[in-house]
């Protein structure tokens, strides 16, 4: 994950820190081992599951959508799983999805091509159709488009806060930022130059213009949609100033936003604390359910108002 170089911690700082939060998993590329274990444990009790549904078949791009058995008019969650865009696999992340929807959202967890197969054009084209697929399909499901929420971890809190800034991605589908109810981004890098990592470089571009298109913070403008930030403090992946920056661009347009900063959680410990408690509560899962039955309380208000 790309992080400013002004405060990057040297290489093999990092990789420790990431081996000690996964026990190695990562590094030795058995990343589909470590989240089977919360997929294991999930509760599926009132949880209708269905899997590999098609939205994109020439990129051969399908999604797995949770809900509550009984789902009629529910949010409807978009989540993006991260991966420092190279990496990852929406079924890794069914504990997510099943979580959610044990809390009353449809959730919708999508594909998107990876690098090097593609770079930005390519994994922000796939995020925008997945989430124009799912605002003209989600009422399919027992879910309101007029719910509909953008999600993400690291990378896809990312991918989720361009669609949410940038407008030219969903205007490519026919939407527009203001069309989600919210974003609720986990850990996002949205404020990340320079670059000097080779593989970001040519993700990103080489030169500052190219490279400001992967910003987030570039793109606030007053057009956004709500936000909720969440961030561990002692995150050494994704730095806090990630979060902090973008709230700040979202404050000094007036626009709706909520910068969660919790202390003493980490990268992967704020994702996993949506299953499970971390220290005794779960902030991020808490604060996300209250974050999206805060918004969809606003927009019955405004839409039952004369």
């Amino acid at each position: 994950m790309p992080r400013p170089t002004s405060s990057m911690p040297p290489r093999h700082g990092l990789f420790a820190r990431v081996f000690v939060l996964l026990g190695g998993a990562l590094l030795a590329g058995c990343q589909a081992t470590l989240f089977s274990g919360f997929n294991a444990t999930a509760s599926k009790a009132g949880v209708v599951v269905q899997r590999d549904i098609v939205f994109d078949a020439e990129h051969h791009l399908a999604l797995d959508i949770y809900r509550p058995a009984n789902a009629s008019h529910a949010p409807v969650v978009v989540f993006f799983f991260g991966g420092s865009w190279k990496s990852g696999k929406r079924g890794w992340y069914a504990w997510v999805g099943e979580t959610l929807a044990q809390r009353g959202m449809v959730v919708v967890i999508p594909d998107y091509r990876l690098w090097p197969a593609v770079k930005l054009d390519g994994f922000m084209q796939d995020g925008a159709r997945a989430v124009a697929w799912v605002h003209a399909h989600a009422g399919d499901y027992g879910g309101d488009t007029d719910a509909l929420f953008v999600m993400g971890h690291s990378a896809g809190a990312h991918i989720g806060a361009l669609l949410a800034t940038d407008a030219h991605w969903l205007a490519a589908v026919g939407m527009r930022p203001r069309q989600l109810a919210g974003f609720i981004g986990l850990a996002g890098p949205y404020d990340f130059l320079p670059l000097k990592d080779a593989d970001y470089i040519d993700m990103f571009g080489s030169t500052h213009d190219a490279q400001l298109r992967s910003q987030p913070v570039h793109f606030v403008d007053g057009d956004e949609p709500p936000m909720l930030l969440m961030q561990g403090t002692t995150d050494k992946i994704v730095w806090p100033r990630n979060a902090e920056s973008l709230a700040r661009e979202m404050h000094q347009h007036h626009e709706p936003v909520e910068l969660k900063l919790y202390p003493d959680i980490g990268h992967l410990a704020i994702l996993f604390s949506i299953s499970r408690p971390f220290r005794g509560k779960s902030p991020a899962l808490e604060d996300t359910v209250q974050f999206i039955q805060s918004q969809v309380a606003q927009h019955q208000a405004t839409k039952a108002s004369p």
